[in-house]
């Protein structure tokens, strides 16, 4: 997959993006990550990207045209992702990042993200975008920590990305519930023992067992999600037993 960051600062992305799982993938070539500072794309002589608001008010809105030439530049380089790529702006009004939009995005062979700063883009610029997206509703001070986020909630499904690609349906949110507790050695720490199932060498019990656990962890803290997942006769008659004992 590629990835194009069209950002004021590609310099924030060196740390993320050079080391761990994210740093990996792009040495095997599985991401190959682009960088565009969209104020080479400024035409006048001091570069400027930002201007005043137009009727008014408190600081600077992100003009139109190095946004344009930027993400117009990367498009016509990359004319064989056409009909294969997503151009994402980030914005408050845009939908809910979720696991389920890091799935719909990893089917795409190329991502290109607009990243923003001041108080915003000209509207104008909006029509680049095929997706808008939130991270939250708080504010930060520019588009690429959610483009951080973003890449590497993403790159997680693509295949080769884990060690174990075994991986990624186990977390939290990969099918709406939340994940079931984990264990290591030591079998007891501090008079906590590693439960009996997980050493017992029985599969399907472990299995029955990680499930309920999701399913009650899902309950006990992000109710919500429950009405959103698939769950099954037998998932339905737990959790009502569950809430017999609440």
């Amino acid at each position: 997959m590629r990835i194009d960051l069209v950002t004021l600062f590609p310099e924030m992305f060196a740390g993320v993006f050079g080391t761990s799982i994210i740093g990996r993938a792009a040495e095997r070539g599985i991401l190959d990550v682009h960088y565009t500072n969209f104020r080479d794309y400024s035409t006048d002589k001091h570069r400027h990207v930002d201007d005043t608001p137009c009727g008014g008010g408190a600081g600077m809105v992100l003009k139109p045209e190095p946004l344009y030439a930027a993400v117009r530049d990367i498009r016509a380089k990359t004319t064989d992702c056409e009909g294969r790529r997503c151009t994402i702006i980030f914005d408050p009004a845009g939908e809910a990042f979720t696991q389920k939009t890091a799935k719909e995005l990893a089917a795409y062979e190329q991502l290109i993200l607009i990243c923003g700063h001041y108080e915003g883009f000209d509207a104008r610029v909006y029509d680049l975008a095929d997706r808008l997206i939130s991270v939250g509703d708080f504010v930060l001070t520019g588009g690429e920590i959610p483009a951080m986020l973003v890449v590497d909630a993403t790159a997680r499904m693509l295949p080769g990305v884990l060690g174990d690609d075994t991986s990624a349906p186990t977390d939290s949110f990969f099918d709406v519930l939340l994940g079931y507790p984990q264990y290591t050695r030591p079998r007891v720490f501090e008079g906590k023992a590693v439960p009996d199932v997980l050493l017992s060498g029985n599969h399907a019990e472990i299995a029955r067992w990680r499930r309920e656990q999701s399913l009650l962890r899902t309950m006990r803290h992000r109710p919500e999600l429950l009405p959103l997942a698939k769950l099954t006769t037998e998932d339905l008659l737990f959790l009502s037993k569950q809430n017999e004992k609440w």
